[in-house]
Order: C-alpha cells, then structure tokens, then sequence
C-alpha cells in the first residue's frame, strides 16, 4: 500500500524570551547556547498509508495541534524529516482565513493557494457557500465571524478543493450537532475515496468509530501507537487516573512532564554547525545598515 505521510525523528522547538526586546535582540548576535527553549514535539515518528484515518489524542499542551500544522506545511519541523505524498489541506478553526476579507473573497483566495484555477472556483464557490450555511455573513469580514462560523467556512472550503490528505484539528468541537453530522458524513465520502485523514478530536466516540488508527501523544511525544479501540481505551484509563489526582499532585505531574520539554541549545537540524559559522555574516548585513542609518542621523 502507498506510504502517504512519513514522519522520521520529527522535532518542533520554540525558542522563549522573557521580554520582547530579547526577541529583537537576539536577531543581531549569533544564539547563546544557554538560550531557553521549548519543545513542543519530540523525535515523532510514524508512518500513514493511503486511505487511511488517524487521529490525534492527547491532553491540552500535548503537541497536536503543532503536528496538525506540521502535516499541514503551516509549520517547519526544527529537526527531523517528513514526507507527504500529494496535496494537504489544514482545517482548523480560522486556519488560512483572512479576517480583513469577507468570507466571499476568503473562499476565492484559498482555493487559489489550493491551486484551483479561475473556472475551477466558480464551479465550487456556491457549493461552498452552501455547505458553510453562514448566511449573508458570507459578505462581511471574518473578523465579525463567531469560531463556529469560521469553522464551517473553513470546512467548506478545504473538502471542496478536493484534498489527498485532510487533516482536521479539532474544527468540528465549535460547531452544532448538525453541522458536525454533515462534516462527518463529508469525511466518510473521502474514506470511500481512499483519501488519507487525520482527525484531531477530544471525542473518544468518534476516535473510535471514525479512525482506524490512534497516534496518542504525551507532552511533545508519542506515547503508544495502534489500533483505535486499543489506544482509546488505554488513554481513557490515563485520563480517568489523571482525574482522580488532587490539584496538587495534577499541578506536582504537569510540572514534572513540562520541565523535560524545557531545552538548551537544541541543535535545529544536522547542518546547524556548518550554519554557525555564517551566523556573524548574517548578523552583520543586519547591523551594517542599521549602523549606517544611526550615523546619518547623527550627522544630520
């Protein structure tokens, strides 16, 4: 069977700055290996075939959403390789939606980036209009949209540009129970399509009517892998015994879990140290001219 995604040694590091001014700063010398930072995904690999459906579990802070981004090619992963055989479409909740646009042009402009062509968009733009159900809202710009209006914008307009991997985070939990039915049975047209699907979702139930694959993961790393009832069930149980802990020993574990996320001087990618020894060239082309300006207005 066709390997559509393959995800090997995936790593997702996010530098941290106490202050703004760090931020800024630190574009004009070359990185302080006690820098702090934090890693949201640690060495994720797996491998998804074509037709396949897999969901994302997971506690809030675990990395899905990074990873959705990731499979999507909304992010860069810091480390590691990833492979993704065919055209990807990220839904999630006002993803690749511009809030200045009305919800009109918005459809317009992502199917342009979906690589739709002028003729291909009028053939779906009033299937899209139909299927977001949003009304003459359609017309205003999505800054005046609720989430759950820009969820079913986002949802109508990703499944009619006719993705291979679809890759849903957690869009349908701002929805009615309607329109979740009508996203749902959309989704079971591209399983019998054979498209590959990733599912991101706090609901057990539909993880495990939906998916035939769970990825768990565990504060930025996989925790376990395999067939959906399995998995659910063996994250249900974790959950349940999280629960049951005391604010203190909740707060004493999460602790525990986000300090291993916390790293120093992670190495980006393998050609990090060859990249080191331009970091002064590029510090300088950024300095020289603001030096020149400083100058002039001095002179001035």
């Amino acid at each position: 069977m066709t390997i559509k995604v393959k995800l090997k040694n995936i790593s997702k590091v996010y530098d941290l700055y106490e202050k703004k001014s760090d931020k800024f700063l630190s574009l004009f010398r070359v990185r302080n290996k006690e820098h702090r930072q934090f890693m949201a995904l640690n060495n994720v690999s797996f491998e998804v075939s074509q037709g396949e459906t897999v969901g994302l579990i997971g506690l809030n802070g675990s990395g899905k959403s990074t990873l959705s981004n990731i499979l999507g090619g909304v992010l860069q992963p810091s480390d590691g390789s990833i492979e993704v055989n065919g055209k990807s479409s990220l839904i999630a909740i006002s993803a690749g939606l511009n809030n200045n646009l009305s919800g009109l042009d918005n459809i317009e402009l992502k199917c342009i980036m979906h690589g739709l062509s002028k003729e291909e968009i009028e053939k779906v733009r009033d299937d899209i209009i139909e299927f977001a159900d949003i009304g003459d809202y359609i017309y205003q710009p999505v800054k005046d949209y609720s989430s759950g209006m820009k969820s079913r914008l986002g949802f109508a307009i990703s499944v009619h540009t006719d993705p291979d991997i679809l890759i849903i985070d957690e869009a349908l939990s701002v929805g009615d129970s309607t329109f979740t039915q009508k996203c749902l049975k959309k989704m079971r047209e591209f399983q019998d399509k054979g498209k590959t699907i990733f599912f991101v979702s706090h609901s057990a139930e539909q993880m495990r009517t939906f998916c035939e694959k769970i990825v768990w993961l565990h504060y930025g790393k996989v925790k376990e892998i395999g067939e959906s009832n399995e998995v659910v069930k063996h994250y249900q149980e974790f959950t349940k015994w999280f629960n049951n802990l005391s604010n203190e020993e909740k707060k004493e574990y999460k602790s525990k879990q986000l300090s291993e996320q916390n790293v120093v001087g992670f190495r980006r990618n393998e050609n990090k140290q060859e990249m080191d020894k331009y970091e002064w060239l590029k510090n300088s082309l950024v300095l020289i001219p603001l030096a020149i300006m400083g100058l002039l207005m001095v002179l001035n």
